[in-house]
């Protein structure tokens, strides 16, 4: 209950008294800071440090788009071709084949075979990048990596 001292003592106050809700909402506080890390379970993970390396764009290696159409079904371009996954599997074999061929075969010494670089859109569903990337190993390539867009306005760090 509040009290008024002063020169005005009949009319009534109508100031509320906020003392017991800080003190109601401070023990609140308490137990929630309490609470909560009891609560919050958590399982230590490594991951893994990422850096930006500029990617070196060679003729041999093979470049591909992929993404969800309207309907939901994948689409998947080679270069501005659009494929779809036996003609892709038939395309990287062939491929491979003429660049190891260009090499002097599969016993040729310094043997480098070529990249795949996948660019793949937000919005497309992890069946179609993922269906890709195992076509694209089942033809032989070994070495398949994506192609990301850096951070806007920041600098390539060296880790």
């Amino acid at each position: 209950m509040s009290f008024s001292v002063g020169e005005n003592t009949d009319v009534p106050m109508s100031d509320i008294n906020t003392t017991p809700l800080v003190d109601v909402m401070l023990v609140l506080l308490i137990i929630f800071l309490i609470a909560v890390p009891v609560v919050i379970q958590s399982v230590d993970v490594k991951l893994p440090d990422v850096r930006f390396d500029p990617t070196t764009t060679k003729p041999e290696n093979v470049s591909l788009s992929v993404k969800a159409s309207d309907t939901g079904a994948c689409e998947v371009y080679w270069n501005l071709t659009r494929v779809d996954s036996t003609d892709l599997l038939n395309r990287a074999v062939d491929k491979l084949r003429l660049e190891i061929e260009k090499q002097g075969g599969p016993d040729a010494p310094g043997l480098e075979l070529p990249e795949v670089h996948i660019r793949g859109d937000v919005n497309t569903p992890y069946r179609c990048i993922g269906g890709t990337i195992f076509t694209m190993q089942r033809a032989g390539f070994a070495r398949v990596g994506f192609i990301s867009e850096p951070p806007p306005g920041g600098s390539v760090a060296r880790l």
